[in-house]
């Protein structure tokens, strides 16, 4: 195991993972990425993973929503002692030349590279995915085929080849995380965390979003429920979704009501504020903070949303 960078605190026995964080990023998506993580240390008692947070320089980098993760390290100094290195961005439009030449740089042999949501689709620009089995977006992923006609992509919500992870974002980041420790520290631990988010098990990379229906449901369906799940911070509008599925907004609609007995906006609302009361029980961020994690454009929009559906504020979910 290298040692540590000079500037941070010394740990034994653990991975250095290098977070970087682009302009625009998703937070919801950073924070599933790196939560698990965080708790499989705690749950073992031992320093498992070491988190650094880099950025273009070291300030504040600001997220979709708004919020703001300071950058510890800048992405140009020497990086030699990171251990895996995940990257959080806006989409591919957020590489420039130097950004995709330093990502080729930092992809040594026993490094692996994680690209979450957009991150995935940056390293693809970059060429880091050619040969991998990969997953992106999946609004995206036709014109990443298209345009990376060697990578071998994959509709699954996330993947893990070889010493490449890629996922759609959102929770997807959570399970694909989960996956790793899994493989890195036993099934035991993987559990562990996964019953720390109140999950039944950690979903594998090959299961249905949940909220499925049992038995056979059409492909339209199954990605429509992936695609809100990826875009819980900025939800997408009914006519986005079917836009997205290469079908008309009356068929998504059809097809919600069929297999779900729900319209599609009503479920994407059911699925937000179930991810917020997850938040508010797990951790301690402000109901603010929550609220624009979840696709809502203010606190007081959050909170009515919140009682009308739980019976509760988010005040009073926290409290109890």
């Amino acid at each position: 195991m290298h040692e540590p960078p000079s500037s941070l605190p010394a740990l034994s026995s653990c991975r250095w993972v290098g977070v970087l964080v682009l302009p625009g990023f998703s937070l919801l998506a950073q924070a599933c990425a790196t939560e698990p993580l965080t708790v499989a240390g705690q749950l073992a008692e031992a320093p498992l993973y070491r988190l650094v947070t880099l950025g273009a320089a070291v300030q504040p980098v600001a997220s979709a929503s708004g919020q703001q993760l300071l950058a510890e390290r800048a992405l140009a100094q020497s990086l030699d002692d990171l251990d895996m290195l995940v990257v959080c961005a806006p989409g591919a439009q957020a590489a420039d030349e130097a950004l995709r030449r330093r990502l080729v740089e930092l992809a040594i042999p026993g490094r692996p590279i994680a690209g979450i949501g957009g991150g995935a689709e940056l390293l693809a620009r970059a060429g880091l995915l050619d040969g991998y089995r990969a997953t992106v977006p999946r609004q995206h992923l036709e014109a990443v085929r298209r345009a990376h006609p060697r990578i071998r992509l994959s509709r699954q919500p996330f993947e893990i080849d070889r010493e490449r992870l890629t996922c759609g974002g959102g929770t997807a980041a959570l399970d694909m995380m989960m996956t790793l420790v899994g493989r890195q520290h036993g099934s035991a631990l993987a559990e562990r965390v996964s019953a720390h988010f109140v999950q039944e098990r950690v979903r594998m990379g090959d299961d249905p979003p949940p909220g499925l229906p049992s038995g056979a449901v059409p492909e339209s369906l199954t990605e429509a429920l992936a695609l809100m799940e990826t875009n819980i911070e900025e939800p997408l509008t009914t006519a986005e979704l079917a836009e997205h599925l290469g079908i008309s907004r009356r068929q998504l609609e059809r097809l919600f009501k069929k297999h779900l007995q729900a319209v599609p906006s009503r479920y994407y609302l059911d699925l937000r504020l179930q991810r917020a009361r997850r938040l508010l029980r797990e951790g301690e961020r402000p109901a603010g903070e929550v609220a624009l994690m979840t696709g809502f454009s203010s606190a007081a929009h959050f909170s009515t949303a919140y009682r009308n559906h739980f019976g509760l504020t988010p005040r009073e979910e926290r409290l109890s």
